[in-house]
């Protein structure tokens, strides 16, 4: 099933639960089922933002977007965690208003909702999870962030919608309600981390950019590499610019030194995108510059 199957049947399911989960909430006056609804609706925002984003990630460079249009889905992610943020605050507030004025929720209704809510994200998480999408794409890392959060705070809401038909107790409700932000805001953090890194052009992580020219310098024919740089376009689609000094008797070598240079880079660091400019070890800096590109 390709990447984009998945996303429409994940956002389908997360849709029909969010619905189940605002009724289920409603009728049992359970804020922490209304919390983990609103929830299921930013994972159904994620998702919706991760399909146009493969959709328009995917289109072709213009000349005047040279780039692509990979950062799109940065932008998603940016988006989607500031919405996220927003509403997280709006529940904390409202759970915390609740230990004051304490509603008793009907713990066999939350319960029953919050175990089809269960069994639901585990479906859509595992179908997120085929293949390798999940590790190349943010938006759907971001996705899977979501899901995994929702899977934990549903099962929260399973095990206190017991204690609640047990004790009668009315502070769980508010207590699981803050304890599903608390997994909102540790599952979003990570991802408006990684997009912000994006949008910073920093390394990629997993790229250790000493490691990178030592590297580059083990090649025959490098004496020494400088003004390295290591960012990335979009998940998974990384770009490097360097100056690379050759040894003099190399000069005559340099576009095999480059080919292999490019390779390396590709296979072993997964930089698909290099601009190299050669410079030789004993020529006068404002003189001719030998240059090459390749992406």
């Amino acid at each position: 099933m390709s990447t984009q199957r998945r996303l429409w049947l994940a956002l389908i399911l997360a849709g029909a639960v969010a619905a189940l989960e605002f009724w289920g909430g409603a009728i049992s006056h359970s804020l922490a089922l209304l919390t983990d609804a609103v929830h299921v609706c930013t994972d159904v925002f994620a998702l919706a933002v991760a399909l146009v984003a493969s959709v328009v990630a995917a289109r072709r460079a213009d000349s005047r977007k040279t780039w692509g249009y990979g950062r799109i889905e940065v932008l998603g992610a940016l988006l989607n965690g500031t919405l996220l943020l927003g509403a997280t605050a709006v529940l904390v507030y409202e759970a915390i208003r609740r230990f004051g004025a304490p509603v008793e929720p009907h713990g066999a209704t939350m319960t029953a909702v919050a175990t089809i809510g269960l069994i639901a994200n585990v479906t859509i998480g595992l179908t997120l999870a085929h293949g390798h999408a999940h590790e190349e794409n943010l938006n759907i890392r971001a996705a899977l962030f979501h899901v995994a959060g929702d899977a934990l705070g549903a099962f929260a809401v399973i095990v206190g919608g017991i204690a609640i038909s047990l004790t009668r107790a009315a502070w769980i409700d508010p207590l699981l309600s803050i304890f599903v932000a608390a997994i909102i805001i540790a599952g979003i953090v990570r991802v408006l981390r990684d997009a912000t890194d994006v949008l910073l052009e920093s390394t990629p992580r997993g790229i250790d950019c000493d490691v990178v020219e030592a590297r580059m310098r083990a090649v025959a024919g490098v004496s020494g590499v400088h003004d390295l740089h290591v960012w990335s376009i979009g998940s998974g689609s990384y770009a490097m610019s360097a100056h690379v000094l050759l040894e003099d008797r190399a000069l005559a070598r340099g576009g095999e030194i480059l080919d292999c240079l490019r390779r390396l880079l590709r296979e072993s660091f997964g930089i698909g995108h290099v601009t190299v400019q050669v410079e030789a070890e004993h020529c006068d800096p404002g003189g001719i510059v030998i240059c090459r590109s390749d992406t």
